[in-house]
């Protein structure tokens, strides 16, 4: 039976998992560095990460609430870390 474009592209839900956290760390180390202060650093770097993650996963036609994880995924979870992340900003 032939797989469909969707399904023989899919990584596996462990890779994406950990190509986000790779991700994660990534931010958070470049944030560190960053001359505005860590919290301003990483909301802007966050705010990136949901642009780019947007633009693969339409550039990619990746379809939005799959079954499978994928761009759109991670940048739902990248805009929740950069809620929360703001949040803090903006009590602190």
């Amino acid at each position: 039976m032939p797989q469909s474009s969707n399904t023989s592209r899919a990584l596996s839900p462990a890779r994406v998992i950990a190509r986000f956290a790779v991700r994660v760390v990534l931010l958070g180390a470049f944030a560190a560095f960053g001359s505005i202060g860590f919290g301003r650093s990483l909301v802007t770097l966050l705010w990136m990460s949901i642009i780019l993650c947007a633009a693969v996963a339409i550039l990619r036609r990746e379809q939005l609430f799959g079954a499978v994880l994928n761009h759109w995924d991670e940048c739902a979870a990248f805009g929740a870390l950069f809620a929360l992340v703001h949040l803090v900003n903006a009590q602190s």
